[in-house]
């Protein structure tokens, strides 16, 4: 696969957007409070019922660049999975401190007139989870397996019925016979449908893996309040979803995240031919129950829709998983001995945050070009070829 950032500008060691990439959530909502108030715009925070891990407020903070009533809207939006919330929201942090330069340059791909446009962040979507560390959300559900139709029969998912009590077994570090065992389910089912058993998204077992919840979540409730705000009178919505975690070290996947195949043939214009997607199984990832992208449809039927999950690469996939249910396992049994409990703690956030200088330089560039791209995609002519 191409990688994006090749060809993108050196970032010295120097450079203050290294500085953007915070070590925790409250570090990186610091920073996105100054930033905002150094832009001049205004904050719209939504605090969380619970506090974190040292008695600090969370909270899905929004800043909004542009006319509330602009008919072209670009979203992102950081920590979905919480602990991706280092990558997301230091991407976030580089845009907003960027904004005007990006808003500069729309103007001038747009013939130099007044752009009718707007850039929404909506930083830590799921702040709980980034504050203590967690991929999952309070309700340990995930998030982006929560936006079902919660009125309708959930969705049934027999395949992780059949490994969960070896995913996550009664001791930790897991026994050798059932590793053996797990692997063998895994390799009965083939590659793809192993991938899925484990990921897919299930509402069985509220203590597992992957749970999809059995109602909406805080965040799910508030993302659909702010989505309804922000871009449910929007003519035309683009939607960058920041993600780690899957793919190879550094390389930002561009993953198909809308429904149908004019948003498809928008999102290859806009991002290049390289985009992936999960329905044809060219991406590293694979369909899910509940993605968050399905909030559109309910709150912003007026808008053309094009999106893409930008999914950064860490670990090899054995490595990522393994620390997810480790992370699980602990939540589980919260009297662990202290010194695995800290190991499990920091291979979690190893997984999903390379804490090194050239993965934040690739980051950081593919985030600036793919929002960069977004821009001028919103402003080609409706329908355009």
């Amino acid at each position: 696969m191409s990688t994006p950032f090749d060809d993108a500008p050196a970032i010295r060691d120097d450079d203050p957007l290294l500085d953007q990439f915070s070590p925790d959530y409250v570090a990186a909502r610091a920073l996105w409070l100054s930033l905002a108030v150094e832009r001049g715009l205004p904050v719209e925070s939504h605090l969380h019922p619970l506090p974190g891990p040292m008695g600090e407020a969370l909270a899905m903070d929004v800043v909004r660049e542009g006319p509330d009533d602009a008919p072209l809207v670009l979203l992102t939006t950081s920590a979905v999975h919480g602990v991706e919330g280092h990558a997301g929201c230091g991407v976030q942090a580089g845009l907003l401190r960027e904004g005007a330069e990006l808003m500069a340059q729309a103007a001038a791909a747009g013939g130099g007139a007044a752009v009718p446009l707007a850039i929404v962040h909506v930083h830590a979507v799921n702040p709980w989870g980034f504050a203590w560390g967690r991929r999952v959300t309070h309700e340990n559900v995930d998030l982006n397996r929560n936006f079902v139709d919660f009125g309708q029969p959930l969705p049934y998912h027999p395949d992780y019925a059949a490994i969960h009590e070896w995913l996550l077994p009664a001791a930790w570090p897991p026994h050798p016979e059932g590793e053996a065992e797990l692997a063998a389910r895994l390799e009965a089912m083939g590659p793809r449908r192993a991938q899925m058993a484990v990921t897919k998204g299930q509402h069985t077992h509220p203590h597992g893996m992957y749970f999809g919840g059995s109602g909406p979540t805080w965040s799910a409730r508030v993302f659909r309040e702010v989505l309804r705000r922000h871009a449910g009178r929007c003519r035309r919505l683009a939607w960058i979803d920041l993600h780690t975690g899957l793919g190879p070290y550094g390389v930002g996947e561009r993953i198909f995240a809308a429904f149908d195949a004019p948003a498809l043939q928008r999102a290859r214009r806009w991002w290049g031919d390289g985009i992936t997607s999960v329905e044809t199984g060219t991406s590293t990832s694979i369909p899910m129950t509940g993605p968050i992208q399905f909030a559109v449809a309910d709150e912003c039927p007026q808008a053309e829709y094009t999106g893409i999950c930008l999914e950064y690469g860490t670990l090899p996939m054995p490595q990522m998983l393994m620390a997810l249910r480790a992370d699980h396992w602990l939540h589980a049994h919260p009297q662990a001995d202290a010194a695995l409990a800290r190991r499990i703690r920091q291979d979690l956030r190893d997984a999903f945050y390379p804490d090194a200088d050239d993965w934040k330089r690739r980051v950081w560039a593919q985030g600036l070009e793919a929002a960069q791209q977004a821009l001028r995609g919103l402003l080609e002519p409706q329908g355009g070829s």
